[in-house]
């Protein structure tokens, strides 16, 4: 999962398949399969926190959107959306 990332479509993609899923079985999936990229659902929630203040701080939806690992450390000031 190491330096994966995401294209803008491929992560809404991404987002539909949790919804519809939790709207089909009242509970999140474990994991979810992108363009043959295995997502966690930790990684899928911490992409999805990632995003949601990338477009509230600068106003405009990030390009590509990295997976990170679950228990990577984040660096408030050096983020990869």
């Amino acid at each position: 999962m190491d330096g994966k990332t995401l294209t803008l479509d491929e992560y809404r993609e991404m987002v539909e398949k949790v919804i519809d899923y939790k709207n089909n079985n009242n509970e999140m999936p474990t994991k979810i399969v992108i363009s043959d990229i295995e997502i966690n659902k930790e990684e899928y929630i911490d992409m999805i926190e990632r995003v949601n203040k990338f477009i509230l701080e600068i106003g405009r939806s990030p390009k590509s959107i990295k997976i990170k690992k679950y228990n990577d450390e984040i660096n408030l000031n050096n983020l990869n959306y």
